[in-house]
């Protein structure tokens, strides 16, 4: 879900600065901190909170590892793959 999550955020961002050089240190904050600080706060959640769910170690770092996972696909693979699509050059 969290990788779902971060993926969604990664790949709009992507498409609206497709053509703009801008600094990648931004989406961050979006796309990686705030699903990793959603996934810590809905563990805690579940700790404190209902006596038929328990916060785990584990879920987090499943969730943190959904996260890495779209933020690396999203650089490495679909990253490329927009800068230089032909068909988003003529929007230009």
């Amino acid at each position: 879900m969290y990788g779902g999550m971060s993926g969604v955020i990664w790949i709009e961002f992507l498409f609206r600065h497709q053509r703009k050089k801008k600094n990648i240190k931004h989406i961050i904050g979006g796309a990686v901190i705030f699903p990793v600080l959603f996934g810590a706060a809905i563990e805690l959640c579940q700790h404190y909170f209902t006596r038929y769910r328990s916060g785990e170690w584990m879920d987090f770092l499943a969730n943190v590892g959904g996260v890495i996972t779209a933020t690396l696909i999203a650089l490495f693979v679909l990253r490329p793959r927009i800068m230089n699509s032909p068909t988003l050059k003529k929007n230009d």
